[in-house]
C-alpha cells in the first residue's frame, strides 16, 4: 500500500516533464491513467536511441518506459467528437487530473479548469507550462533547455569564457519533481480543507528556486553572478582534477584548514603543500589557479575511485565524476534500491530508477512497466466507467478510442 492509494489520476501530459510527475505519484501508490491517442502520439514514445533504432516501435522507447512506470494507458481522441464526453466521465472519477498543454490549448479543447471544476468540483488541476499560464511569455515555445535557460541556471552553468550551458533532461526532470510536490501538498489541503484546486505551475520559476543565492545577491548588493566553472566563492581548492585514465576525474571540495591539513596527510604532505601561499583558507582561494595545478598532478597518478577512497577516509570530500555504467552499478545505490529491473513485454528485461525517497510505513514501489498504447482501454472504460462491450468497439470504430 503507498501513500497516494485510493487517489486516481488521469494523466492528459506528453514528453517529461507532466509525465514525470504524474509517475511519482503512480510510485506512490495513486493510479494513474495515461490519456494519449495514435493521432497525438507522446513524443517520448518517438526519441530514437540505440534501442529503438535497432527494434523500432511505438511501444519500445525507453525513455516513455522509464517516464511512466505504474501507469494505465487508454487511448482516447479529444478532437472527435464524442472524444470530450468520454473524457469529462473519465474525469468525473479521479480525484487529479495533470496536463502539459500549451496555454489557452486545455481551454479550447473544452477542459478548462472551470468545465472541470463543474464535473468534480473537489479535483485538483495540475497544469504544467513553461512560463506559466498568464503573462506575456505564456504561450512562448517551452521545453528543457529553455527552462534552465529562462530559469537562470544556463547562465550561471559553464566556464567564464564560454556561453552558457544547454541544460536538457535534468530540467524536465526537476521541474517534475518540484510539481509531484505541489500536487502532493494540494492534496493534503484538500484532505483538510475538502476545496480542490488549479495549480498553474510554470517550469521556468521552479527552475529559478534553484538559484536563490544569486537572486538575493543581487537582490541585496546589485551583483550580477555568471559562469565560474567549478570555482566556489570561498573553498580552495574546489574543482574537478584529471586522473589516471581515459577521460576519468574526481571532484574534491575542501571547506577549511582542518580539511586542508588532512589532504595534505593524504597526500603524503608534498613539499608544495606547505608552502606560505597555500597557508591559510584565504590565500589557497587566492591562489585557487597555481593550487589546482599542483592538485591534478597528483590525482593524475591515481584512479578517480582510488582518490575516491583516500580522501574520504580521510575526511576529505571527493567523488568520481560517473559515467551511466558506474551510477548503475553503483553498490550504493543499488543496495539502497534506486537502480531496480523491470520487464517490459516488448523491450525485455531493464534496470531502471525507483523511487528517489523511501517511506517506512507506505514504500515506493514499481508494481509493473510503463503501458503499451491503450493497454488498459477494457478495464478504463468497462470496469470504472461501466460502458458495454459494444459501446467501447463502437467509441473505437468511430475513432474516439483511437
Amino acid at each position: 500500500m503507498g501513500a497516494l492509494t485510493g487517489i486516481r489520476v488521469c494523466d492528459f501530459s506528453w514528453g517529461l516533464a507532466g509525465p514525470v510527475a504524474a509517475e511519482l505519484l503512480a510510485l506512490n501508490g495513486a493510479e494513474v491513467i495515461k490519456v494519449e491517442s495514435l493521432a497525438r502520439l507522446d513524443f517520448s514514445r518517438l526519441f530514437i536511441n540505440p534501442v529503438t533504432r535497432k527494434n523500432p516501435g511505438i511501444n519500445r522507447s525507453p525513455a516513455f518506459n522509464d517516464s511512466n512506470l505504474n501507469k494505465l494507458s487508454v487511448q482516447l481522441n479529444l478532437r472527435q467528437p464524442g472524444g470530450l464526453d468520454l473524457a469529462k466521465r473519465l474525469i468525473r472519477i479521479c480525484d487529479v487530473m495533470v496536463e502539459g498543454f500549451t496555454p489557452g490549448v486545455i481551454q479550447r479543447l473544452g477542459l478548462g479548469y472551470e468545465v472541470v471544476k463543474g464535473i468534480r468540483p473537489d479535483i485538483i488541476m495540475f497544469s504544467t507550462s513553461g512560463n506559466g499560464g498568464a503573462g506575456p511569455e505564456a504561450r512562448s515555445v517551452g521545453y528543457a533547455p529553455l527552462f534552465g535557460a529562462l530559469g537562470g541556471v544556463g547562465h550561471l552553468t559553464g566556464y567564464p569564457d564560454r556561453p552558457p550551458s544547454e541544460i536538457r533532461v535534468t530540467m524536465d526532470a526537476t521541474s517534475a519533481y518540484t510539481g509531484a510536490f505541489a500536487i502532493m501538498a494540494a492534496l493534503v489541503h484538500r484532505r483538510r480543507t475538502g476545496k480542490g484546486q488549479h495549480i498553474d505551475f510554470s517550469s521556468r520559476e521552479a527552475i529559478t528556486c534553484l538559484i536563490g543565492d544569486s537572486i538575493m545577491d543581487y537582490t541585496m548588493n546589485r551583483r550580477v553572478q555568471s559562469r565560474r566553472g567549478n570555482e566556489d566563492e570561498i573553498m580552495a581548492p574546489h574543482n574537478c582534477y584529471p586522473c589516471r585514465g581515459k577521460d576519468e576525474w574526481v571532484s574534491i571540495a575542501i571547506g577549511n584548514d582542518a580539511e586542508w591539513h588532512s589532504f595534505r596527510r593524504a597526500m603524503d604532505d608534498p613539499d608544495w603543500a606547505r608552502e606560505d601561499r597555500f597557508s591559510d583558507q584565504l590565500k589557497r582561494w587566492q591562489n585557487r589557479e597555481a593550487l589546482d595545478g599542483l592538485v591534478g598532478k597528483w590525482t593524475a597518478s591515481h584512479g578517480s575511485f582510488e582518490i575516491m577512497d583516500i580522501l574520504q577516509k580521510a575526511g576529505v570530500a571527493a567523488a568520481p565524476s560517473y559515467t551511466a555504467k558506474d551510477i548503475y552499478c553503483d553498490q550504493h545505490l543499488n543496495e539502497r534500491g534506486l537502480i531496480t529491473q523491470v520487464e517490459h513485454p516488448e523491450l525485455g528485461v531493464r534496470c531502471t530508477f525507483n523511487c528517489p525517497w523511501k517511506l517506512s510505513a507506505t514504500p515506493p514501489e514499481i508494481r509493473h512497466d510503463g503501458p503499451l498504447v491503450g493497454q488498459h482501454n477494457d478495464y478504463v472504460y468497462g470496469d470504472l466507467l461501466g460502458l458495454s462491450r459494444k459501446e467501447i468497439e463502437d467509441l473505437a470504430a468511430s475513432g474516439v478510442i483511437y
